[in-house]
């Protein structure tokens, strides 16, 4: 049992050192998925060192061998409720619900944690080997199940929302977990809890977590951002061109110089797609020629811009305002003759001041029936979306991608409905100064 232990250890130890030495994006449940790496590595030494000492009661000092297996019991409770805890992240992930047995599953940690430090330890002597048995190893055991039953119950009630891919691993992962617990429950000679942990943490490796993975999803967003860009709305091009045609064909007003001008700069900063987090300056440079054109052309249009200073050089993911302004122009503004006004605030969050938070309103028509649920449903599951490369919300749906997949899951796009008429499109972003690549 000691050989298999140590190749347990040995296995995730070359898993974590490829998983630390991948980029990849800091988000809760990468975090949670770190932590969980780390403990299950030591829990497994503490294991492989139990496994030593209950077979060798007379000669490792009791006080000892206490001590080693209060610890491996503690740390077993903590890694079954880390499984717990990524797991509700994966669920809360697919469906934007509150995760309620959040507290539930704390306060049992708390319990275990008391349970393991005060309860008495008795070990058996068999033939076939010695384990810990008693009160103090059920402890074990009644952790393994609670969190499991907390897992299940997540899993079935949210079953139809969840992302095929998540709703695999986590089965998956349940299934390995119940099935080494029940043969370690009728074989207590066999010390294999460690295996089954390990089994769990490379089904959602292999599943959820394997960098290669991760750098395919990104490589995707990347493309579907070079399509977006290369797909700049050939009508706005070339009724922005045959503006300024007419115009010079009337007068040699010095405007068309300056329009000609903008134009220019829209083209050359909406082509630079090999960086992607740029400034918010950057974003506002090109969100202002764009929209300088088109109050040309729209001489009842207007915007205005409410920034705060300083959040210019705050990083933010390259092209997500101009997709965003462009679809308040076409879905709201169009329906009332591109007369309104938009209207883009960038700010802190009073409540973070890790995230700010940048809205783009507008004046317009407001959502149809039924488009605004359409719309948050697809901006949720974003995830579940199939990379589009036509339709009105390409624009959107890759804005919610790249948002998510470069700044974290607590940011992301999402839209209200102004009570003055016109909607609101909200982005939360984090406000950092270092380009995440």
């Amino acid at each position: 049992m000691l050989r298999m232990e140590i190749a347990l250890i040995l296995i995730l130890v070359f898993v974590a050192y490829v998983y630390f030495s991948a980029g990849r994006k800091y988000t809760p449940l990468h975090r949670t998925f770190s932590i969980l790496l780390v403990a299950l590595i030591i829990h497994l030494v503490f294991d492989a060192a139990t496994v030593y000492t209950v077979n060798h009661l007379d000669t490792v000092p009791r006080l000892l061998n206490d001590i080693l297996h209060r610890i491996f019991i503690g740390s077993m409770s903590l890694i079954v409720y880390l499984f717990y805890h990524y797991m509700a992240i994966l669920v809360d992930e697919g469906t934007g619900k509150f995760r309620w047995l959040n507290l539930a599953a704390k306060i049992y940690l708390v319990v275990a944690a008391v349970a393991t430090v005060v309860l008495p330890i008795h070990y058996a002597v068999t033939p076939q080997g010695n384990y810990s048995d008693g009160i103090h190893a059920e402890v074990c055991y009644v952790s393994t199940a609670f969190y499991l039953l907390l897992c299940a119950w997540m899993l079935l009630v949210n079953w139809k929302e969840i992302e095929q891919k998540k709703k695999f691993a986590i089965g998956v992962a349940l299934l390995i977990m119940i099935f080494v617990s029940l043969l370690q429950a009728f074989h207590p000679t066999w010390l294999i809890s460690g295996m089954g942990m390990t089994l769990m943490t490379l089904a959602f490796y292999l599943t959820l977590e394997n960098p290669d993975i991760l750098r395919a999803e990104l490589t995707e967003q990347k493309m579907s951002m070079l399509y977006l860009k290369s797909q700049v709305n050939p009508h706005f091009l070339y009724n922005t061109l045959d503006a300024i045609r007419i115009q010079a064909q009337l007068n040699g007003d010095r405007k068309v110089a300056d329009l000609l001008m903008r134009l220019v700069d829209f083209f050359r900063l909406s082509v630079k797609v090999d960086r992607q987090m740029v400034e918010l300056d950057d974003e506002l440079e090109l969100l202002e020629a764009y929209m300088e054109l088109m109050c040309y052309r729209y001489p009842k249009l207007e915007c205005e811009y409410e920034i705060d200073p300083d959040l210019g050089g705050v990083k933010v993911p390259n092209f997500i305002l101009q997709p965003i302004v462009e679809n308040s122009l076409l879905h709201g503004l169009k329906n009332k003759g591109y007369q309104g006004k938009v209207r883009i605030v960038a700010q802190k969050l009073p409540e973070n001041e890790k995230r700010m938070e940048i809205q783009v309103m507008d004046t317009g028509s407001g959502f149809a029936e039924g488009k605004k649920e359409k719309i948050d449903r697809m901006l949720l599951q974003y995830d579940r979306q199939a990379p589009k490369l036509e339709g009105n919300s390409i624009g959107i749906l890759n804005v919610q991608k790249r948002i998510k997949y470069l700044c974290g899951q607590d940011c992301g796009l999402w839209y209200t409905e102004n009570t003055d008429g016109g909607v609101t499109a909200h982005m939360r972003l984090p406000i950092t100064w270092e380009v995440r690549e």
